[in-house]
């Protein structure tokens, strides 16, 4: 499933305190650039944290998955890419950080999210009808 209709992209600098020892971007925190991808997207179909809850839905990562090719530095510009791939059983959401000014690509990877009834606490086994919503889709829409 492929919607590319819904992606965007983030600019960021990498700031000192986001570097270790080597003077390259520590590990983690490239999950920090996808969380701000990732909330710019969310925002983007109008369905930011609060508006999740809201919904009745909470969205929590369940599978996390980073490719590193080459690191980040510090005051590097990097763009961060975001794109919704899946929606219909889980939130599939894959990331692209590439450096600004050459285009190379420094890591990749891909976030999944699945939909917990907040009044039940349970795992929703299909996405609900807000994501499909959100994202403009026909829910029996074939692809």
């Amino acid at each position: 499933m492929s919607n590319p209709l819904v992606d965007c992209e983030v600019e960021f600098e990498v700031p000192f305190f986001d570097i270790d020892l080597m003077e390259v971007v520590w590990h983690g925190h490239y999950v920090k650039y996808f969380e701000l991808a990732r909330c710019a997207l969310l925002e983007k179909i109008s369905y930011n944290y609060m508006q999740m809850r809201e919904s009745g839905y909470s969205w929590p990562v369940i599978d996390l998955h980073l490719r590193y090719a080459h690191p980040a530095k510090f005051g590097q510009k990097i763009i961060i890419y975001a794109q919704i791939v899946e929606w219909q059983n889980c939130l599939t959401i894959k990331y692209k950080i590439t450096d600004k000014l050459t285009g190379k690509r420094l890591t990749r990877g891909k976030s999944i999210q699945v939909a917990v009834n907040l009044s039940t606490q349970t795992m929703c086994f299909e996405s609900p009808n807000i994501i499909w919503q959100k994202l403009g889709i026909e829910k029996n829409a074939e692809f």
